[in-house]
């Protein structure tokens, strides 16, 4: 009787697999739209170059994050100018900045990711529970989003990170518990108006439980807002991360490109040493710029209005 019972189960199980499978290829597969706004692709492109350095650190960098560059006479090479030896110049304890550059694309990608892909889940699980039961549990948690929004980021952070010890984890942890309020009230305003849609009274018609309706018909169509706020958050988890580490409170065991401006800064080298402060800059903006290219693309793709203006 088990076997049966379970014969009879798998099916359906795997029939809700196949459709959820089928929503998030439909959703992904808008993400292409991109590719037909030059200023989206370019912001794409340049993305998949940061990209690709990240997950080639080892075999671009001529040195180590924090490997120290010698002369011929084992003295240490300190804030020379870019050379052949040196393509963008030294620091002041005599480490290669392209170097640092390269690996620090890693931990940009990683706290950028990283950050939006918690801070989404968690603002549009908040935003489909309160959207879809209203009530007590809507009030209680939309309070609990205003409380968020009355927390400045960067004081907060500070006094956490004072308190605890520096981690890069724990930055990922503080950005995304800035970046998911956000995501929480669209995705409710966005369930709000489709919970009184006549195909959700359908479903309940047909004996549909609200966890079936949450994810199998509300879910899917609010997904294409999920990913649009994912991308946001990639630029914003990087902009924060570097402004707590140009501050100081970045992981001092990791190299990022806020704590190479950090270093240029304390070392006052940010006027007489260029090519220490330009490269993490230029970096940080260019990427910054191309995934918010990205965003306005898909942007333009869920609201066509922005197409005139």
């Amino acid at each position: 009787m088990m076997s049966e019972t379970a014969r009879t189960l798998a099916p359906a199980g795997n029939a809700r697999w196949r459709r959820l499978a089928a929503s998030l290829r439909r959703n992904v597969s808008g993400l292409a739209v991109i590719l037909h706004y030059p200023s989206g692709a370019a912001g794409l492109v340049v993305v998949l170059v940061f990209i690709a350095v990240a997950a080639l650190a080892p075999l671009i960098a001529p040195y180590g994050a924090f490997e120290v560059v010698y002369n011929a006479d084992h003295s240490v090479v300190r804030l020379s100018p870019p050379s052949w030896q040196s393509w963008l110049g030294t620091t002041n304890q005599g480490m290669d900045v392209f170097s640092q550059l390269v690996w620090g694309s890693r931990v940009a990608l990683v706290v950028g990711l990283l950050s939006a892909l918690g801070s989404v889940i968690l603002g549009t699980l908040i935003g489909l529970v309160a959207g879809y039961f209203g009530g007590w549990i809507d009030e209680a948690l939309m309070r609990m989003t205003d409380v968020a929004f009355g927390i400045p980021f960067l004081p907060f952070a500070m006094v956490v990170i004072s308190i605890a010890k520096p981690s890069l984890g724990l930055v990922i942890l503080l950005v995304v518990f800035f970046l998911w309020r956000t995501t929480a009230r669209v995705i409710r305003a966005q369930v709000l108006s489709l919970k009184t849609r006549p195909f959700i009274w359908a479903a309940r018609a047909a004996g549909a439980g609200d966890m079936h309706i949450l994810f199998r018909h509300i879910t899917p169509n609010v997904l294409p807002l999920s990913f649009l706020y994912m991308a946001i958050g990639v630029q914003t988890g990087v902009m924060l991360e570097a402004a707590l580490s140009f501050l100081g409170f970045g992981d001092p065991n990791v190299l990022s490109w806020g704590i190479m401006l950090n270093a240029a800064f304390q070392a006052g080298a940010m006027r007489s040493a260029w090519w220490w402060v330009v490269p993490p800059g230029l970096a940080l903006s260019l990427f910054v710029i191309a995934v918010f290219m990205i965003t306005r693309a898909y942007e333009e793709r869920l609201n066509p209005r922005l197409r005139m203006m």
